[in-house]
């Protein structure tokens, strides 16, 4: 068993897309609140503007690998890393040019497969532009 916020700054470390989207974590007890602050790289929409779905959909994937990160550091099963099976993001509004935020729910976590759940908003998250529901596969280091 490890300290979950050292697993999660490892985590963040580690993947070189995380520091191209400027995103960043924080966590309080168990729970993790995923940050995307706004650039003007992000843009995909530059008519509205809006940001592109690319970088809403690895927000949100990089959110649920991130969460299944703190809860493997929390357990006394030993450090599993998680990849990414399937997903299936909702979108459901423009991402407009604000910092976004989303929350990963660990809907099962089994010895092998993890259902996660992770919403994204912005201003209010009663207002979320997008869902992602995703399997990952834990596998053993």
């Amino acid at each position: 068993m490890s300290d979950p916020a050292r697993q999660l700054e490892d985590f963040l470390q580690r993947v070189p897309y995380v520091r191209f989207l400027g995103m960043r974590a924080e966590l309080a007890g168990d729970e993790m609140t995923a940050i995307l602050p706004f650039s003007q790289h992000l843009i995909g929409n530059v008519m509205l503007p809006a940001l592109h779905g690319g970088v809403i959909g690895a927000f949100l994937e990089t959110t649920a690998l991130a969460q299944l990160s703190v809860a493997q550091a929390a357990s006394p099963g030993g450090q599993k890393i998680a990849k990414t099976i399937d997903v299936t993001i909702e979108y459901l509004r423009p991402g407009r040019p604000l910092t976004t935020y989303a929350r990963a729910d660990l809907r099962k976590v089994g010895r092998r497969i993890a259902n996660v759940h992770v919403e994204a908003w912005q201003e209010a998250r009663s207002h979320p532009i997008a869902f992602l529901r995703g399997h990952f596969l834990l596998a053993g280091e």
